[in-house]
């Protein structure tokens, strides 16, 4: 347990991801003071005043509403404010009206000698790392891009191939979060053992991970990805906390890691309090580093088509 609450400030926090990241992070092991930060001022004490009655329960985390000011002195500030969903086929198409939004509200706090991690979970997630990056030059280490549900949702479909549980599977996805996504079939563990993945196989996976974006966009419900989105952040928190020895997937901007440079990407990483504390290289196929590399020149095409006019 940690002596002094970790603070996090959520922006975007009365969204169906940012309240799922706090209820997730109320119920971990570290002691948080949550943050709340939304334009929806009704919303978010809705949400303090049900998830109050209920961090006790779990610990001695707390949660308020709050404002901009409070990511100042926060430890970690993740940013899942973005745009209304809308029916679409790639997370492209919110690229501009979501890089107004981070300008909005990351870019004055990465000036401003703020010395935190920001976690960004606002689409498209490598894309605006990569632009925030280079528009601040704020430590790359400490930027972090939640990319985990790609690792979740091979694991998923790789469950329904092998036809066993999904928690008996390990399985990766690096590369970009999207299209570009390079799942590691080579890497591919089932109780700890590795297994052997066929090409009738690969194809179930390869179905049921393409498409699984465009069909649950097209259900048109309104809502994203907000347990899987809400689980995953606060995971990737208590990795960063606990200073883990094992790696995760994580999208950082890399620095001449697997020949990239300028691209924030996933890859696999070791987390510490202050951010990334090592990126771990792998031996990957040739095809595999090709996908590497096809992802990094995709998003660092797409993060400098970014214009921030106005309407």
């Amino acid at each position: 347990m940690n002596d002094t609450p970790v603070k996090v400030t959520i922006f975007g926090g009365a969204g169906g991801i940012g309240s799922s990241v706090a209820f997730n992070l109320l119920r971990g092991r570290a002691t948080y003071d949550i943050v709340i930060v939304d334009t929806k001022p009704n919303m978010v004490t809705s949400h303090v005043m049900d998830m109050q009655d209920m961090a006790g329960i779990d610990g001695f985390s707390t949660v308020r509403g709050g404002t901009a000011d409070d990511a100042a002195d926060s430890d970690i500030v993740i940013l899942s404010a973005a745009v209304p969903l809308r029916l679409n086929t790639s997370r492209s198409v919110f690229l501009n009206d979501n890089a107004r939004i981070v300008d909005e509200l990351a870019v004055p706090l990465l000036t401003s000698g703020w010395d935190g991690v920001l976690v960004m979970l606002t689409n498209p997630a490598d894309a605006l790392a990569t632009w925030l990056h280079q528009r601040t030059g704020f430590d790359r280490r400490k930027l972090l891009g939640y990319t985990l549900n790609d690792s979740l949702r091979l694991r998923t479909g790789l469950s329904r191939a092998l036809g066993v549980s999904a928690h008996r599977v390990e399985a990766w996805v690096l590369g970009e979060h999207g299209a570009g996504q390079v799942p590691l079939y080579d890497n591919v563990r089932v109780d700890g053992s590795p297994v052997r993945v066929d090409a009738e196989q690969r194809a179930i996976v390869k179905e049921y991970v393409d498409s699984w974006y465009v069909t649950h966009v097209a259900l048109d419900s309104g809502r994203t990805s907000t347990w899987s989105t809400g689980r995953g952040t606060a995971l990737l928190v208590e990795n960063m906390l606990a200073e883990s020895a094992q790696p995760v997937p994580v999208s950082v901007v890399l620095d001449g890691e697997y020949g990239i440079e300028g691209a924030s990407v996933t890859v696999p990483a070791l987390l510490g309090g202050h951010g990334v504390r090592e990126i771990v290289e792998w031996d990957l196929s040739a095809a595999e580093l090709d996908g590497l590399r096809t992802g990094a020149e995709t998003v660092r095409a797409a993060a400098e088509s970014i214009e921030l006019s106005r309407v």
